[in-house]
């Protein structure tokens, strides 16, 4: 803690001082994530003024390893000047994700003040979608001739080090009048004779992706195939880009942290404690408020049942677990949907494959916690009666949530409606209103062997 207070300190009064040297050695002297924790930190007029401060390579350099968000915000509130000088430093698929965020005035202006080539570039990488291979290729690789001799590339290499320095060097990419013929290894290069063609050393026939494949075919495609990066190209064979594994797993990762604030009720995409009070309260309320008239409406089955209630007092203690641990077990049935659906592993009109797959699983896990709880109840109270009062409510309520949880998001897909956001509600709402309609039914039925 006192290291923390000592560099978020330091760095405060760094800016508060304008010595941009400074703070250039205290970032470079920073772990990622002390960085990033201490832009975090830093109120909103600190944040602006550092990245003022700061060089375009260091500001580029920061916005890489902070939140997307924040990084949108970093530019936004930046000088347009500014704002184009750090993106010019940015990799091309960075460039275009922050630039696809702004208002389009905004982003033309910058892209008016970034360097032509560069501009050029975002300009046509910005038109594809941001979870295809298009939208996550990077432009930022190395291509020769196939009629290039060994010596000859090795030869632009050195005299253009500085300028390749931040590009991913293990691979080559061979092409002939800019059309892909094939990857050549870094290591294939440096041991082959100079005045090989080449032509003659590249891999070709290598796996290539249409700039229109989604995400969930790169996933599947790195999943299955342990490369660096994968070559884009046009229907024409032209060579566009490259996704890199690395980039890759960061949009995976991205989509499935974005599903579970959804599944949370979190509507609006990424949370950070740092934004506006009222931005995340707007985000949360907007599901909570609909969870009120659902819970609701799961009550008003208690209130039915409020003689067998007030009869059987010791439900109380079990009707929680029953919507608890049903509501679990189909959370768990959702959270696989949503993952298979992700990835295209099922599709939204396998209904009756994923019912019955989890109607199997349902039968087992139901047994098991019905007995589990059942065992609880007759323990607690020494009536075997409750013991099969509420394991059977639970186990049947088991069967039916896990059926609920794994086929309803390919239901709301179906229907166009985000499953991430919409299931959990569902989900919660059912199972409650089963959970105490069974549980209280059945005490009902049984009330003579109960009291």
């Amino acid at each position: 803690m006192e290291k923390e207070i000592t560099f978020l300190e330091e760095l405060s009064s760094l800016i508060e001082l304008k010595d941009s040297e400074s703070i250039h050695q205290l970032m470079e002297s920073l772990k990622t994530e002390d960085l990033i924790y201490a832009y975090n930190r830093l109120s909103k007029d600190e944040q602006v003024s550092l990245i003022g401060l700061l060089s375009p390579e260091d500001a580029a350099m920061l916005l890489e390893r902070i939140p997307q968000n924040q990084a949108i915000e970093a530019i936004e509130n930046a000088q347009i000047e500014t704002a184009a000088s750090i993106l010019n430093e940015l990799y091309s698929d960075d460039q275009v994700d922050i630039l696809a965020e702004l208002e389009t005035e905004e982003a033309e202006a910058i892209l008016e003040e970034m360097r032509p080539q560069e501009a050029e570039n975002v300009r046509k990488l910005i038109q594809y979608d941001s979870e295809s291979a298009g939208g996550l290729m990077v432009t930022e690789y190395l291509a020769y001739d196939s009629a290039m001799t060994v010596a000859q590339t090795v030869k632009d290499l050195q005299e253009k080090a500085e300028e390749y320095e931040d590009y991913h060097v293990q691979y080559i990419y061979v092409t002939s009048d800019n059309r892909f013929v094939g990857v050549l290894q870094m290591r294939d290069l440096l041991l082959s004779r100079p005045n090989t063609k080449l032509d003659t050393i590249a891999i070709k026939n290598a796996k290539t992706m249409l700039p229109n494949a989604r995400l969930e075919e790169l996933i599947g495609f790195f999943d299955k195939y342990d490369f660096f990066g994968v070559p884009v190209v046009s229907e024409t064979e032209e060579l566009l880009g490259i996704v890199l594994r690395k980039d890759l797993r960061e949009a995976e990762t991205e989509r499935s942290n974005l599903e579970l604030l959804e599944t949370q009720g979190i509507v609006g995409g990424e949370e950070l404690r740092s934004m506006p009070v009222w931005l995340r309260s707007k985000r949360r309320l907007s599901w909570l408020s609909v969870n009120i008239v659902l819970n609701i409406i799961a009550a008003s089955v208690i209130a039915f049942y409020q003689d067998t209630l007030e009869e059987v007092i010791a439900l109380a203690v079990f009707l929680p677990v029953i919507s608890d641990m049903s509501g679990c077990s189909g959370n768990q049935a959702v959270a696989v949907s949503l993952r298979e659906l992700s990835l295209g592993l099922v599709k939204p009109y396998e209904l009756a494959r994923v019912l019955w797959q989890e109607i199997k699983v349902g039968l087992i896990n139901g047994l098991v916690l019905g007995l589990l709880i059942g065992l609880a109840a007759f323990i607690y109270m020494g009536n075997f009666y409750l013991g099969l009062v509420v394991g059977g409510a639970l186990a049947i309520n088991t069967i039916v949530a896990v059926s609920i949880g794994g086929t309803i998001p390919l239901f709301l897909k179906k229907m166009n409606t985000d499953p991430a956001l919409a299931s959990g509600p569902i989900l919660t709402t059912v199972t409650d209103m089963l959970g105490f309609f069974l549980a209280l039914t059945f005490a009902g039925a049984a009330m003579s062997y109960l009291v």
